[in-house]
């Protein structure tokens, strides 16, 4: 049998337990909460840093591209020219 001493003493540890888990327990997974958000933007931030980075990376790489193969045959050219030329 249960003791009747022991249901108004449960009752009271359950509410120690709420009152423990409202003050202490909430604000601190509140505060863990924050602390990931703000941790998820600085890696968004470092992210579209990286992705512009990246981006002017390829457009450099694009126009060196565009030089060695517009440009390429000519100065090609030019250099075999230059080899041909006499010297003065």
């Amino acid at each position: 049998m249960i003791n009747p001493l022991l249901i108004p003493i449960l009752g009271i540890c359950c509410g120690l337990l709420a009152i423990i888990g409202g003050v202490f327990l909430k604000p601190w997974f509140a505060l863990q909460h924050r602390k990931m958000e703000l941790e998820a933007q600085m890696v968004a931030e470092k992210a579209a840093q990286y992705a512009a980075q990246t981006e002017r990376l390829e457009q450099r790489v694009r126009v060196l591209e565009r030089i060695v193969t517009d440009r390429g045959i000519a100065v090609a050219d030019e250099i075999e020219k230059l080899r041909d030329a006499p010297l003065n």
